[in-house]
């Protein structure tokens, strides 16, 4: 199923995960009705001004998968409202700066990225029509231990 002209649902719900742990991750009908908006506002935006695929390392996550990855409880993951993403080429630093400035969204997070070493880590980034509060966070290790700071640390 198409969910815009260049993301399907498969692999809006694909997982290495869930295949080796025989863990059911389809959506329900409100699901992928979440997960059509996040590419319509902003992946396909993404896909369109880069050029270039975008990779899903992580878009919906059932229940199951998500506590299976250590995912958090209140995840929009598990809401079809979020993806983990990159793009071959492209410094993860400036694709999450082109949807800061250019995308509506409810969370961007520029997760474990290495400025300078553009293939660093990766972009999340959830969207939810009742709640595109655009909060802006880095996440990296402190001390060995994840801290999220706000704004984006590049």
């Amino acid at each position: 199923m198409k969910l815009t002209n260049n993301f399907s649902l498969n692999e809006m719900t694909k997982s290495q995960t869930a295949l080796r742990r025989g863990i059911d991750n389809q959506p329900n009908n409100n699901e992928i009705d979440n997960l059509r908006l996040l590419c319509e506002y902003v992946l396909q935006p993404v896909r369109e001004h880069f050029g270039k695929p975008v990779s899903i390392n992580s878009g919906f996550r059932s229940s199951k998968l998500n506590k299976a990855i250590g995912g958090s409880g209140t995840s929009d993951h598990c809401k079809g409202m979020a993806a983990d993403i990159e793009i071959a080429g492209v410094d993860n630093g400036d694709i999450a700066q082109w949807i800061n400035d250019n995308c509506q969204f409810r969370q961007l997070i520029l997760e474990f990225y290495t400025p300078g070493v553009g293939d660093s880590g990766w972009v999340h980034v959830s969207y939810n029509t009742d709640d595109n509060i655009s909060k802006v966070m880095t996440a990296m290790k402190e001390n060995g231990k994840t801290v999220y700071k706000l704004g984006l640390i590049k």
